[in-house]
């Protein structure tokens, strides 16, 4: 079945940068779109970042010019780059498999990683 293991969450200071990664199992890694989503408290979840197969990009305006998505077909790995956070940047974040047409969620989620962002 379909895994997807994220990492590289934690605590950090405004202003400050952290990586996460998403390790999926269980699907063609190559021919999929990938997304991360975000919860935070008392929140829907949102969806921050996605890449298609073929590279192309979609954000959330809140985080344009700060967090990057890239992916590692060799790898089946999805990462996000997030620098320059701030407080309301804290949630969990969660790692989508399978991003349909229209920047659509897919079926598949990871577990989440928590990142929190103090001032």
């Amino acid at each position: 079945q379909v895994q997807l293991v994220e990492s590289g969450g934690g605590l950090v200071q405004a202003g400050g940068s952290l990586r996460l990664s998403c390790v999926a199992s269980g699907m063609p890694f190559s021919i999929n779109a990938m997304g991360w989503y975000r919860q935070a408290p008392g929140k829907q979840r949102e969806l921050v970042a996605a890449i298609s197969w073929t590279s192309s990009t979609n954000y959330a305006d809140s985080v344009k010019g700060r967090f990057t998505i890239s992916r590692d077909n060799a790898k089946s790995t999805v990462y996000l780059q997030m620098n320059s956070l701030n407080p309301e940047d804290t949630a969990v974040y969660y790692c989508n498999a399978g991003v349909r047409s229209g920047w659509l969620e897919g079926s598949y989620w990871g577990q989440g990683t928590q990142v929190t962002v103090s001032s």
